[in-house]
């Protein structure tokens, strides 16, 4: 049975297969830093798992000649037949939150 792994075990591995694919390319720290524009301690942070900004993981991905990776993330745009008859995109929204009225409703920060 295979473990769930943890957000900070999924940054730690991603990190890991980050610094194999730069090692792989025979790429050193400092040109994919100039490469993807970031600085050598954003660029260690991600390589170790130790958290950096989502845009400098999307820059080093690119750099490393992956962006294509990224695609793969997004969900396909559905539109339904009945909205592009009426010409008009309707707004989407999330559900309520369900944890947060009750978190609201333990600290009685407010309405429900």
């Amino acid at each position: 049975m295979e473990q769930i792994k943890t957000p900070e075990d999924l940054e730690l591995e991603l990190g890991e297969q980050l610094r194999a694919e730069r090692l792989r390319q025979n790429i050193t720290m400092e040109d994919l830093c100039l490469k993807a524009g970031v600085s050598k301690q954003t660029l260690r942070a991600l390589e170790t798992g130790s958290g950096s900004r989502v845009i400098s993981l999307i820059r080093v991905i690119d750099a490393l000649g992956h962006g294509q990776w990224l695609t793969t993330f997004r969900p396909p745009v559905r539109i339904s037949p009945l909205q592009i008859a009426r010409g008009v995109a309707s707004r989407q929204r999330a559900a309520r939150s369900v944890y947060a009225r009750k978190l609201r409703l333990e600290r009685g920060d407010g309405p429900a």
